[in-house]
């Protein structure tokens, strides 16, 4: 029974994640994780503020990324706001990257230096923000990979609409 109940639970998640699953990024838009929009809006503009990127850029990523869910999960190992990775989180000494203040300040922190590696060009730090900066510089821009590309536009447009 317990086996039986557990097959149940992963074809539960399996459905939900095609349901309503974006870019691999473990999280349901407007989830009960996802902080209140003013509360969010405060967070993302003091970091981009201390960091020094835009915050319209800041959002833009936050929303493609989690929806604003502080507890999202990627398949891929991927936390909180901004998904960060382990690797990512460890370079800019994030303890908790389930606590929203450190998780954006280290994802603004790392959008700051990708900004700097390209130069200000946003759509190769966005597109080193999703797929790595080796593949961006692998490729010399953006990558050919179809998730990349669509992650590329839609940051790029909703960056524009913020």
């Amino acid at each position: 029974m317990a086996r039986l109940n557990i097959k149940k639970s992963a074809y539960a998640a399996l459905f939900l994640t095609l349901l309503y699953g974006c870019s691999d990024a473990g999280y349901l838009p407007y989830a009960s994780h996802a902080l209140a929009p003013a509360e969010l809006q405060s967070i993302v503009t003091q970091a981009s503020a201390r960091n020094g990127v835009p915050p319209a850029l800041a959002s833009a990523i936050v929303m493609a990324e989690s929806g604003g869910n502080a507890s999202a999960i990627s398949p891929a190992g991927a936390q909180g706001l901004m998904q960060l990775m382990p690797g990512t989180s460890a370079a800019y000494h994030v303890v908790d990257p389930f606590d929203p203040r450190a998780n954006v300040d280290a994802g603004t922190q790392y959008l700051h230096d990708l900004l700097a590696r390209y130069g200000n060009n946003v759509t190769l730090a966005v597109a080193a923000y999703n797929a790595g900066p080796a593949a961006v510089d692998s490729y010399h821009g953006v990558p050919p990979y179809a998730e990349t590309r669509a992650y590329v536009a839609r940051v790029l447009n909703a960056y524009r609409s913020y």
